[in-house]
């Protein structure tokens, strides 16, 4: 992603934390990461994110979604015999934000996904989430999220995230963007 890119993403994310009432000090604004997950298109697949804590025990962030933007389609695997995979709660605070998990397909969802991308996106049954409302995912539960039409903010309460190692259905995606100068 060209920095421009990297840029401009990150601005209309930190505009939709205003929106949201939430402040985040000079250094947190800095520190808020976008990724393209690789696929060079952030608009369609893409997200922002902005870690407040993560600890062995508990993880806390916010992510702002630009309006239709997705999270692509993943799992948190376990991590060893004590660890079964990271377990997150996820709190819409701002406009609404569709969740798919598996289960019954829902008929006529609210989410589009990119042309072409029918295999990457399989799990179909949707839970539309409201501001105020929230969601638990169990660990290793395949899902992804897309945000309404006035985009969203969504806070991720969870245990132990380590990004690097979640499974994406799409094989092209790197959770990591690259940015160009």
């Amino acid at each position: 992603m060209k920095r421009s890119d990297y840029d401009k993403i990150k601005k209309e994310g930190l505009e939709l934390m205003k929106k949201a009432g939430i402040y985040l000090t000079p250094e947190e604004q800095e520190r808020m990461e976008v990724t393209d997950f690789g696929l060079n298109d952030p608009y369609h697949e893409g997200l922002m994110l902005h870690v407040y804590v993560n600890t062995k025990r508990c993880c806390a962030k916010e992510l702002p979604m630009l309006p239709g933007q997705i999270c692509a389609e993943h799992r948190h695997p376990p991590l060893g015999p004590e660890n079964p995979g990271k377990e997150e709660t996820f709190r819409c605070r701002y406009g609404e934000v569709y969740v798919h998990v598996p289960g019954e397909p829902t008929e006529n969802p609210k989410a589009k996904i990119p042309d072409g991308k029918d295999d990457v996106y399989t799990v179909w049954h949707e839970i539309a989430l409201k501001q105020g409302e929230q969601y638990t995912l169990a660990p290793n539960t395949k899902h992804w999220f897309q945000a309404g039409p006035e985009g969203a903010v969504v806070s991720e309460f969870s245990s132990y995230s380590d990004d690097g190692t979640d499974v994406y259905t799409d094989p092209e995606i790197s959770r990591f963007t690259t940015i160009e100068d």
